[in-house]
């Protein structure tokens, strides 16, 4: 039964944050002096008793069949267009991804057991077989997509995580230029001078 209110609240918790929660403001980082406001109502501050993390729990689980033997695992969530959690794919078969079948299963047909243990009776090798694959709407990105994407995120987080150091870095320069520049004016007037001296 506690398993069956875990998978309930697994769905909840990925199709809205309950207006309690979503009021907690993220604590600033220890040392911080940041003058930045922080809006109230949009970040979680951690994981908190009710909330169940789908990679936890979900995302990637492994369905059990009738004889106990592992026969899919959960690959992703189907989900409304208000975002709430309406069934999940399944992978199946296959060897390292290859030649593996997708299906789309309702979120209703799962069944939590002990330990986590996720099972769905009506899911047989006789159905696997029987099922067409599950059909994306839009096309999934390829891997060159992806791989672009991921380099845009690191390009982008780099920059921002370096920008203060580069601005810093930026200041000193200018400070060691001037004091440079101002050095050398002294020692140049001195020579002047001397020079100016001697005639």
């Amino acid at each position: 039964m506690r398993h069956l209110s875990l998978a309930l609240v697994t769905a909840a918790a990925i199709a809205a944050a309950m207006p309690a929660y979503a009021q907690q403001t993220p604590p600033a980082a220890p040392g911080a002096t940041t003058s930045v406001a922080i809006p109230r109502g949009v970040f979680f501050r951690g994981q908190v008793d009710g909330q169940i993390l789908s990679s936890d729990n979900l995302i990637g689980a492994k369905i059990h069949g009738t004889d106990d033997k592992i026969i899919a695992d959960i690959e992703e969530l189907i989900l409304s267009s208000d975002l709430r959690v309406e069934g999940v794919i399944i992978g199946t078969g296959g060897f390292l991804g290859t030649g593996e079948k997708r299906i789309g299963l309702r979120f209703s047909a799962l069944r939590f057991g002990p330990e986590g243990k996720v099972t769905v009776p009506e899911l047989t090798k006789e159905v696997i077989a029987a099922l067409p694959a599950y059909e994306r709407k839009t096309p999934r990105k390829t891997l060159l997509e992806r791989a672009s994407e991921k380099a845009r995120e690191i390009t982008d987080r780099s920059m921002e995580t370096a920008k203060p150091t580069i601005d810093n870095a930026s200041e000193a320069a200018k400070e060691a230029y001037d004091k440079a520049k101002e050095v050398t004016k002294e020692a140049y007037d001195k020579a002047k001078d001397a020079v100016g001296q001697k005639q």
